[in-house]
């Protein structure tokens, strides 16, 4: 609807619309000003060969007029460019639209009504919905649309198309949403006088109107339907006097050319010639093809995957006259359809999933890859399933998988009325096309857009990640190094040998050199190393001993066993490992207390041995926001850029050793459980633990 209209509308309705008001909602629009200015310099209301402008025009004019004005012509602009509209003899219907709505606001004028305007808008309008049909159905509404407009016509209408023209123009003033009766006396225009009689007044005064208009042979009809409106006899003869004249003055003024529009004769309506059933499905199929093969083309040229799946629903909506629609799509492991953050819903369907593995309508339609119908009720539904008929707000949806190839990208639904199944039913071979053609175009364009730009991102993330970690590892060696410096520097000063600590300093600098290179390996650790644990803890264990990272106020237990002893894996990473959790034991204990790292043998998790190395303190235990993020990155209460990943980065060490680690912390304190692969070609019977300290 013309948005100068739908303010016209508005400001009508507040009952104090002013000529000032009429005139700044005219100056906004170019076309209706030029109308204005056009009537107004006529020869009916310009004498003279002065030009006005559009204040003097508005004065000349004056309220009424302009209203008239304002109203038709928007009217005319927009169902004029209606399709078909421009291949089809419009004379009589807009002969007859004009009487109509002159009628009408006579009628209201002599009932008192307060919105004479939106009377004769309606009038207009009563019989838009058959240039709705003739828009919608050319070729089988293009017989009856210059047909006698009576009540055989909307029994063909309903006949040949399941709706008849009152009901179309309902529908489509509906859209507009306007705070009026105004679809209502469309709706009812043709409904018998005794039905009408507590209608509102404006449905009572578009009945009249198109009585006297369209049937003016049936005095008694005209006569009951103007007593309904309390018009009398003489004053309908007045009404019809004035409808002529007044209806050749509108149109010169809107320049419509009614000439020869009494000449045309309305037959009755007929019903159209039934069509070959083969021509009508082969034509049917063509369009389908060529539908389906546009919007391909459309999707496929899209920027970014988000606006290809906005266009897969836009387009789905429109083809199939979906309320809504939304896209679940197959998550990497194929085990589960998963929302996508696109469209309406954004939020919600982000986190929504639903398992392949488990019955329900949408998993059956991409397990078996068939469109599937069904409407809430007539059948169990899950919990998955309800919220997604809730979240399009819905009683009937349809599931169409997205086939490529042999692949089901995933499903895309939309939410459709009840009745409109057996349609969609007979449409299936379209609906699927539809998927196909939308998940051939979805997989083409992800792979020559989305695969390099998903792959660097990854790459990128992965390295970003590393770096992070390494940094944080970095400062351990680096911290030793620091210290046995400090150390060296005390022994030289005694001359006294440092052989010994050289050679640490050797081991440490090393290991930052590993830990630098590591960002440029990516690739999974040398599992074929056998690496011996409490070596490893003796290494460690000398590193703090040897420098004030290990207070005098705390104690350490070690209790190894002979074996097992060895496990498969780097010694480096088991190093970085233990050298974080005493690291993070240590500062967990500023008083003082007591760690405690021990090997308690095999251990058989699902089928697989370990061998399990226990690290545990007398701390005050982990504060609970760190235990339940444990491994992850958290924000650490110590000083220090990279603090806070320690956690992490033993668990990323652990995994890459192909173990497992767990946690247990109290007031008691904690302690963490790793399983690390046993050497699997020498496996001894433990023996009696051997304690040091």
């Amino acid at each position: 609807m013309p948005q100068i209209l739908i303010k016209l509308i508005e400001l009508l309705q507040t009952d104090d619309a002013g000529m000032p008001e009429l005139a700044d909602l005219i100056a906004k629009d170019a076309g209706m000003t030029g109308k204005i200015l056009a009537v107004a310099n006529s020869s009916a209301y310009q004498r003279g060969n002065r030009s006005v402008g559009l204040e003097q025009s508005l004065v000349s004019l004056g309220t009424d007029m302009i209203k008239t004005l304002v109203i038709s012509e928007s009217v005319f602009q927009t169902f004029n460019n209606f399709p078909h509209s421009g291949g089809t003899d419009l004379r009589a219907f807009w002969k007859h639209a004009l009487g109509a709505a002159v009628v009408a606001r006579d009628a209201a004028r002599l009932m008192d009504y307060a919105h004479v305007e939106e009377a004769y808008l309606a009038g207009l309008l009563h019989n838009v919905g058959r240039l709705a049909l003739l828009a919608t159905a050319p070729r089988e509404y293009a017989t009856n649309f210059l047909a006698r407009d009576d009540a055989d016509l909307c029994a063909i209408e309903q006949r040949t198309l399941q709706i008849t023209h009152t009901e179309a123009g309902a529908w489509l003033i509906e859209r507009w949403n306007l705070d009026s009766f105004l679809a209502d006396s469309v709706l009812y225009h043709h409904e018998p006088v005794a039905r009408l009689e507590s209608a509102h007044p404006l449905i009572r005064i578009v009945r009249l109107a198109h009585l006297l208009v369209h049937h003016a042979d049936q005095p008694d009809l005209v006569i009951e339907a103007a007593a309904l409106c309390g018009i009398g006899e003489q004053a309908l003869d007045g009404i019809m006097q004035a409808a002529a004249r007044q209806v050749r003055q509108s149109a010169d003024y809107l320049g419509i050319d009614l000439t020869g529009a009494d000449e045309i004769v309305a037959p009755p309506a007929v019903m159209p010639p039934p069509a070959d059933p083969v021509q009508q499905r082969l034509q049917e199929e063509v369009r389908n093809m060529m539908l389906v093969s546009e919007m391909g083309q459309s999707i496929a040229r899209q920027q970014g995957e988000t606006h290809m799946l906005e266009a897969m629903t836009r387009s789905a909506r429109v083809l199939f006259d979906f309320g809504t629609a939304v896209i679940l799509l197959e998550n990497p492991t194929g085990q589960a359809l998963v929302g996508v953050a696109a469209g309406e819903h954004q939020q919600r369907l982000a986190q929504f999933a639903i398992a392949l593995d488990r019955p329900g309508i949408i998993a059956t339609a991409a397990v078996e890859r068939r469109v599937t119908l069904a409407t809430r009720g007539a059948q169990p539904l899950g919990i998955a399933e309800e919220q997604l008929f809730r979240i399009l707000g819905t009683e009937s949806i349809a599931c169409v998988p997205l086939l490529a190839g042999q692949r089901c990208l995933g499903v895309l639904i939309g939410g459709v009325d009840a009745w409109r199944l057996p349609d969609l039913h007979k449409r299936e071979r379209f609906l699927q096309a539809f998927g196909n053609q939308a998940a051939s175009a979805l997989e083409t364009a992800l792979s020559e857009r989305g695969h390099a730009k998903r792959q660097i991102a990854h790459v990128a993330d992965e390295y970003r990640d590393a770096t992070r970690r390494v940094l944080h590892e970095v400062n351990n060696p680096l911290s030793i190094i620091k210290n046995y410096l400090s150390v060296l520097d005390a022994k030289l000063a005694r001359r006294e040998p440092v052989v010994s600590e050289m050679s640490i300093l050797n081991e440490e600098i090393d290991r930052v050199g590993q830990l630098i290179g590591g960002l440029a390996d990516l690739q999974p650790t040398d599992a074929s190393r056998v690496t011996n644990i409490a070596r490893v803890v003796d290494d460690v264990l000398r590193l703090f001993r040897a420098t004030d990272f290990l207070p005098a106020s705390v104690q350490v237990l070690v209790r190894m066993l002979d074996e097992p002893n060895e496990v498969a894996g780097d010694a480096d990473l088991l190093k970085q490992i233990l050298v974080n959790l005493v690291k993070n034991s240590v500062e967990a204990m500023p008083q003082g207390g007591r760690i405690e790292i021990a090997n308690r043998g095999h251990v058989n998790r699902e089928r697989r041995l370990y061998v399990e190395l226990v690290v545990s303190d007398s701390g005050p235990g982990l504060a609970p926001d760190v235990l339940a993020n444990l491994f992850g990155a958290v924000q650490s209460r110590k000083e220090g850029k990279h603090h806070g990943l320690g956690l992490s980065i033993v668990h990323g060490l652990v995994r890459k050793l192909d173990g497992l680690i767990a946690c247990r912390s109290g007031k008691g304190g904690t302690s963490f459980e790793i399983l690390l692969p046993a050497r699997t070609d020498k496996v001894g019977a433990g023996v009696p633990a051997r304690l040091t300290d």
